[in-house]
């Protein structure tokens, strides 16, 4: 690949990366936290790429100031082919991580630190993260009496059990894992993978073991389910704090 065609793929990858860091989209990729170091690291591509082009120019014209041409092997053309998949991550997002994932990698649920204690509201809104973990390791001894409204994915077992599922990360996609709550009580009868929904619920001490790992997957008693949009930020960090 030539010089021209290195810059080319510099810019557009640098282009891509502060599109992202721009919009929403980075969060398909990393965590909340990072957006400042993608948008540096797509104006260091940009900066590299006009930088490159300057020095060639620039090169060149120390290299034949009488208007001469040394003869020149011509690049493959083949090589410009590796702008495609950066013009594809610029014009088509990738969806989030799925159902697909979850059914395929076990439970990822952590012991918290700690439970703080819970606001007085009724439902009270928590984390799909947050529920499981005082579920299965706190006993639900904060969530007993309490109406409770997780929001999530909708996943399937192999057996048909209904999943309620966000993928939890560290540091990006590649390494979210899945956090599972199963469903019982008032379930909808027509159940779509990957319908995002709010269920409004109480603590039971029903538990499941992953198919997939053996962990513990805490049930919740569904009293009311609602399909939602997707939220803007796919992916739960409170795991990690």
């Amino acid at each position: 690949m030539n010089r021209q065609a290195q810059s080319a793929v510099l810019f557009l990858l640098g282009a891509s990366l502060l599109h992202a860091g721009t919009t929403d989209l980075y969060l398909r990729y990393v965590k909340q936290g990072l957006r400042p170091l993608v948008l540096v690291a797509g104006a260091v591509l940009i900066a590299a790429a006009v930088a490159t082009i300057w020095y060639e120019r620039k090169r060149a014209g120390r290299r034949d100031p009488g208007g001469a041409h040394d003869h020149v092997h011509p690049e493959p053309r083949v090589s410009w082919l590796l702008v495609l998949p950066l013009l594809a991550l610029i014009l088509v997002a990738p969806p989030a991580l799925g159902s697909y994932s979850a059914t395929r990698t076990g439970t990822a649920l952590q012991e918290p630190l700690a439970y703080p204690a819970l606001p007085a509201a009724d439902p009270l809104p928590l984390s799909v993260v947050d529920y499981a973990g005082r579920a299965v390791y706190d006993h639900g001894r904060t969530l007993r009496h309490r109406q409770v409204q997780l929001t999530g994915f909708l996943a399937l077992d192999r057996d048909g059990t209904p999943y309620l599922v966000r993928m939890a990360l560290n540091c990006c996609a590649a390494d979210a894992q899945p956090v599972k709550v199963a469903l019982t009580g008032q379930v909808p009868p027509v159940l779509q993978p990957d319908t995002w929904l709010r269920i409004t619920g109480t603590y039971t001490p029903r538990r499941a073991e992953d198919p997939v790992n053996g962990g513990p997957i805490p049930f919740i008693e569904v009293t009311e389910a609602k399909p939602v949009q997707a939220p803007k930020d796919p992916y739960d960090e409170s795991w990690n704090g």
